[in-house]
């Protein structure tokens, strides 16, 4: 017979207890809530949210960089899905609208904890997608080097994610002193002027210094510049003639088309006078990349894929 004052039963209640004390606690970790700085004010998330749905390309990157499986976003510019080079990570996602257009039947129907917005979303927008759900929307300050760290640093403390977007971002960080060591082996400083240009049907679009593509491109050791035909605020310039292209005339040139539409106009400005003019024609340093990524998207996922065509361009592999 074991009587209750016995070793062997105070040991086991004993451990019994620190048992439940760990699961409580952990609960409690899981269950607590944050109070995140947005756009419109202080929004609380409770937990870890499982149904994500992103309105915006940069926050879908960021959520799965940090570990999440959103279940809806919108569509990439000049796509049908979300962009080609996420596509694997995303899966089936459903898609609830497209960059300056949300479907909200679409985003209630998938019942989310949480949205993950646009800085350029605004108030009224707002105010119908919190009703839906918690909705953040960063309060980051657009074309800065830094406006896709600090959003996805929001995004994954929305998440309960956020060592993952730490070590996510560090790994950008390593990369870009990989490719800086590349360029400054590689090319001499007076020969690193560059620009980001889209190619569309109506003709180039220069794209703004700030753009996170260019700000990559800086980063690594590229001097970007726009001609100052970008107005201030704007991500890129308004169509040019063909006989302004000579406003794009740089010792680099990272072309970025959408979709097939583009691709046809890229081809059909090669056979230009003006174009085979240009100095980056002449030393062969036009870099065809894809606009989805180098004109659209941001985030973590998206740094690795530019930094791997800039360290491509460079090394010529």
């Amino acid at each position: 017979m074991i009587h209750a004052n016995s070793t062997p039963l105070r040991q086991f209640c004993r451990q019994l207890f620190t048992l439940t004390l760990l699961v409580l606690t952990c609960s409690v970790a899981q269950a607590g809530s944050r109070t995140l700085g947005t756009a419109f004010g202080e929004v609380t998330v409770d937990g870890m949210p499982e149904r994500i749905v992103t309105l915006y390309e940069g926050a879908l990157d960021a959520a799965i960089a940090s570990g999440a499986e959103p279940v809806g976003a919108i569509i990439t510019r000049g796509g049908v899905s979300v962009a080609e080079y996420i596509q694997p990570q995303a899966g089936d996602i459903e898609i609830v609208g497209a960059p300056a257009e949300t479907n909200l039947e679409a985003v209630i129907a998938l019942q989310p904890d949480i949205i993950l917005a646009s800085s350029r979303t605004n108030e009224q927008q707002y105010r119908l997608l919190s009703a839906i759900a918690p909705t953040i929307v960063p309060d980051v300050p657009a074309y800065q080097s830094d406006s896709w760290i600090r959003e996805t640093r929001l995004f994954a403390r929305a998440l309960n994610r956020e060592q993952q977007a730490e070590e996510a971002i560090g790994r950008v960080q390593a990369r870009i002193a990989e490719v800086s060591a590349l360029v400054r082996a590689a090319i001499p400083e007076e020969q690193r002027d560059t620009a980001v240009v889209r190619w569309m049907p109506q003709g180039a679009l220069v794209m703004a210094p700030g753009i996170f593509s260019a700000t990559l491109l800086e980063a690594v050791g590229f001097d970007v510049r726009d001609g100052g035909i970008v107005k201030e605020g704007r991500p890129h310039s308004s169509p040019l003639s063909q006989e302004n292209l000579a406003m794009i005339d740089r010792s680099w040139l990272f072309l970025a088309t959408l979709n097939e539409d583009g691709e046809e106009a890229l081809e059909s400005a090669r056979r230009l006078p003006a174009f085979r003019r240009l100095q980056a024609v002449d030393s062969d340093r036009v870099v065809p990349v894809d606009g989805q990524i180098w004109s659209s998207a941001t985030g973590p996922i998206a740094a690795g894929r530019i930094l791997d065509d800039i360290a491509a361009a460079v090394t010529g592999q």
